[in-house]
């Protein structure tokens, strides 16, 4: 068992590994030949004012007086500038954001893997063109652009980490600090100035829709208009500063961001100064929003952008090379230029992106056969050259309006070209993933079935033993596909991708037989009857990819879980088990109804969910106290002791709520509670005897201590529910037990955990068993997707973790609401430890059976991700099978945690451990 939950989870690692290599590669290309305008700018100097987390509708709209909260801001617009939405893409996080401005292109998703801190390539940006840069800000994005600065001429500070702090009196401290250094410094700018302003900081901790989140806004529209007043006053109002004032990301109602929302992907950009064009008067507008009727400003013309165009914007202001690694597009409406000038900026931006396609077509036919490589079409050589020697003629005949548009046709072919080659290899490692999947999935079901029926009786020898041409054909292959990799010198992963595929299928070819035997087996079933149970399976799997999308699909299962008594003999037999069933079910199916988690936060809820723990806990006391037995003083002890826990997490939530409401901060008091409580939750279960409900009861309690803590509303009564259900469920499989043709010798009562279980007391398996594996499937779904869709990163909301920390930590704040989002799983996973040992039921086969669900389910997501469409779409389609598969890596390990959480004892008093076998 050992040796094959090792291999098993190797394969899963290599699996998951895949989609880094078929989706989560670097864009990157290097080799490229910098390129810029080869024409005086209008710009000697740019500001670039990023204000972290600022939603475009917050700083447009009027307030309930009809006044704007950005006087400053709204004068540019109807006065002085150019305005309208910078579209952002997913993530929409502070790093990404930055870069897609700053560097031209959006999130090389690649950084996945260190966190979205850094980048794994190196790339180039907008200031390592510049002749000097100053920029003050967030400690995590500054670093990131000086990193590598060989010419020492970008200088950056940044206020400390510990001063983003959500529960702080006055977090508007971080904008404050900013404009003040600015100030301080002011006589040492020469050519270009980056200011990262921390509204984000606000809208975390008191929403965007609060009043601080409102003055926030008023306070970086007031700084901004001394700074360009200095700044001029400084220069001589020599009209050669550029000013462009924009944000990284938006923010959702509920304080989060990470994901598509359009309330996410809508920031604002105002540019003005040097080089950009005055507003401009306009009669009407269409666009797919209401927004400019909301706003007030139907009458002044809006021109949206992309956020990687803002990089290529900035360049031609200045007159500095474009970035080489720039997908954006110049604006070249925005531009108060000659015509010659905006005809040559979109030239040069071009011939810039034509470079990366050159590039990345060199590379990929370097190293692929030459009768393998497939070029793209669309842009042949030919075709390259024709349009550029267009291009060029149409500026000399000064039709300009012309060139700039056969330059953007060139742009628009060559970043198709660029996700061509960037795709190129998707199919072949797709076929290969795919071919081990399905290779694995058999292997597992095979081995269930060789395992559990006597399918080998009668056959002969020589069936057994397979041909040695076998495995020389299989050798053969191996060496074919290892020669082929290394003449067109892939990477090291195509080879465990393509020879993974391999070993699984030849232990599946090995057994023939037992196929054979499977197959005449199943001619012997009904038809109908096969047909109906095949059907149904298909249905149940159907029904949990759909929750993934639409989480009401939960609340569907869960009703027709209910319906289980009546379509089997559990209603006459066990009525009262059967209405518990009933009853909780449906109950539970109301959660996924509910808001996502975060939204809606409700303390009362928390403390609602606490009271009814204790009352719970005051049931089973009592029947302690009444109960004769040598463990009577310590289990009173340790239910106290988990009561007064609770109570404290009581206290606490609480406690930091009206602290944090007071301005307060968190009470250091209060931080001390909960690690303490999140620390002993660990330890509390393993104190209590190992009697099945004594034991899941204590594991219950435990777990509500912390959960209260990590909760801001009905999510909190979540986890109590679910393992209601799952007391249920345990007494639900051991009445089917005992009704059917598998004797039952011991009451749910009287059973225990024991560490080892003989091999003896383990059965067959039959129909049931299937049934058992999907359910345990269906409720890990549910523990995912109950309170909340975590596919989406803004599902998180770090008000959850408040009563731990409020300074902005991203990986302790990651730590502590993974633990949150584990904790129900690990419910499941302890009642599921305690039906494998009610219904005697081998744990091996029986995960066995799990895991091949999951397969089937990542197997489905595997073919439902998309490489088109919208971002939204893209990175949810990615992220689900991503989440499919961490489930199924993370199912061993939770099955190890529960058998450890249900089986060890350990005593207050000292008394040796005792396991009853």
């Amino acid at each position: 068992m050992l040796l094959y939950i090792t291999l098993g989870l190797l394969v899963h690692f290599v699996f998951f590994a895949s989609i880094f290599d078929i989706y989560f590669t670097s864009p990157l290309v290097h080799g490229m030949t910098p390129q810029f305008t080869p024409l005086p700018p209008p710009a000697k100097r740019l500001m670039l004012f990023v204000a972290d987390g600022l939603r475009a509708d917050k700083l447009y709209e009027l307030d309930e007086d009809g006044n704007s909260r950005a006087p400053f801001v709204r004068n540019i617009i109807m006065n002085e500038g150019s305005w309208g939405i910078s579209h952002t893409r997913v993530p929409t996080e502070s790093r990404p954001g930055h870069v897609a401005m700053i560097a031209g292109f959006y999130e090389d998703v690649s950084a996945v893997a260190k966190g979205w801190k850094e980048n794994p390539v190196e790339f180039d940006s907008l200031l390592n063109e510049t002749r000097y840069t100053w920029s003050w800000g967030s400690p995590d994005i500054l670093a990131m652009f000086a990193k590598g600065d060989l010419r020492s001429h970008i200088f950056t500070e940044s206020y400390d980490a510990s001063s983003e702090d959500f529960g702080a009196h006055d977090v508007t401290k971080l904008d404050t600090w900013v404009f003040d250094h600015v100030k301080v410094r002011a006589i040492e700018w020469l050519r270009c100035n980056t200011l990262d302003a921390g509204i984000d900081t606000n809208g975390h901790a008191h929403r965007p829709s609060s009043r601080e989140y409102s003055d926030n806004i008023k306070l970086v529209d007031k700084e901004l208009k001394e700074i360009e007043s200095t700044v001029k006053d400084f220069y001589g109002n020599d009209g050669k500063t550029a000013f462009i004032f924009t944000a990284d990301h938006g923010m959702t109602d509920w304080g989060s961001h990470g994901a598509g929302h359009p309330l996410e992907t809508c920031t604002p950009f105002i540019a003005w100064g040097a080089g950009i064009r005055l507003p401009q008067k306009v009669s009407a507008q269409k666009f797919d929003d209401s927004y400019l009727q909301e706003w007030k400003l139907e009458n002044w013309k809006r021109q949206d952008i992309n956020q990687a165009d803002v990089a290529p914007l900035m360049a031609a202001l200045i007159g500095v090379p474009f970035p080489l690694n720039s997908v954006g597009i110049i604006p070249v409406d925005m531009l108060n230029t000659s015509d010659l000038f905006k005809a040559e900026s979109m030239f040069t931006n071009a011939v810039q992106i034509l470079e990366q396609f050159k590039v990345k077509m060199t590379q990929k036919k370097e190293a692929t056969l030459s009768f393998l490589f497939t070029p793209f079409k669309s842009l042949s050589d030919t075709k390259q050259a024709n349009i550029l020697r267009k291009a060029r003629y149409y500026i000399k005949q000064k039709k300009y309006d012309e060139a700039v548009s056969l330059c953007r046709q060139l742009i628009h072919l060559a970043l198709r070209g660029l996700a061509y080659y960037h795709t190129y290899d998707r199919f072949f490692l797709a076929f290969n993933v795919v071919l081990g999947f399905v290779g694995w999935t058999s292997y597992a079901s095979l081995l269930i079935i060789k395992s559990h029926c006597n399918l080998m009786r009668g056959v002969s020898t020589e069936a057994k033993n397979p041909s040695r041409l076998l495995p020389c054909a299989f050798v053969a292959v191996g060496v074919s596909v290892t020669f082929f990799l290394l003449i067109q010198a892939c990477p090291w992963t195509y080879y465990v991708y393509c020879l993974l595929p391999l070993p699984i299928w030849y232990a599946v070819l090995r057994e023939i037989p037992v196929i054979q035997g499977f197959v005449t087996l199943l001619s012997t079933f009904p038809p109908r009857r096969f047909l109906g149970y095949l059907l149904l399976f298909i249905l149940g799997v159907e029904v949990l990819v759909l929750s993934f999308f639409y989480r009401y699909m939960l609340t569907a299962g869960l009703v027709a879980l209910a319906a289980w008594p009546f379509i089997t003999a559990l209603w006459t037999r066990a009525k009262s088990i059967s209405l518990s069933w009933i009853f909780f079910c449906l109950l539970l199916a109301v959660f996924p109804l509910m808001p996502v988690v975060g939204r809606k936060p409700d303390i009362f809820l928390v403390v609602g969910a606490g009271l009814l723990v204790l009352l719970l806990s005051l049931f089973v006391v009592t029947s302690v106290i009444k109960r004769k037995d040598s463990f009577i003083n310590e289990e009173l002890v340790l239910h106290l002791l988990q009561m007064l826990s609770v109570v404290f997490s009581m206290c606490v939530v609480y406690g930091t709520h009206h602290s944090l409401l007071k301005k307060q901060g968190l009470p250091l008091l209060n931080q001390i509670v909960s690690w303490t409580i999140l620390a002993s939750s660990f330890v509390m279960p393993l104190l209590s005897p190992p009697v099945l409900f004594d034991r899941l009861f204590s594991i219950l309690v435990s777990s509500m201590s912390t959960y209260l803590l990590l909760s801001t509303g009905y999510e909190a009564l979540f986890p109590l529910v679910l393992s209601c259900l799952m007391f249920v469920w345990i007494h639900m499989e051991q009445e089917t037990l005992q009704h059917s043709v598998v004797s039952c010798k011991q009451k749910v009562s009287t059973i225990q955990f024991a560490c080892n279980t003989d091999a003896a007391q383990c059965r067959d398996l039959c129909l049931d068993d299937i049934r058992r594996a999907f359910f345990l499937v269906f409720f890990l779904v549910t523990a995912f997707f109950g309170t909340g869709n975590i596919a989406s990163v803004n599902s998180f909301d770090p008000s959850s973790v408040y009563c731990f920390l409020t300074v902005f930590s991203p990986f302790k704040m990651g730590a502590l609401i993974m633990w949150k989002i584990l904790i129900p799983f690990v419910l499941v996973m302890c009642a599921f430890e305690a039906v494998q040992v009610t219904t005697q039921l081998s744990s091996k086969s029986l995960f066995l059976m799990v895991i091949n669900i999951s397969d089937i389910m990542a197997l489905h997501f595997f073919f439902l991700i998309k490489d088109y469409g919208s971002w939204l779409d893209i990175g949810t389609s990615i992220s689900h099978y991503v989440i499919v598969m961490s489930m199924t890596i993370f199912m061993v390990f939770l099955n190890c945690l529960a058998q450890m959480l249900t089986t060890r004892k350990l005593s207050l008093c000292g008394r040796p451990k005792s396991h009853v076998i």
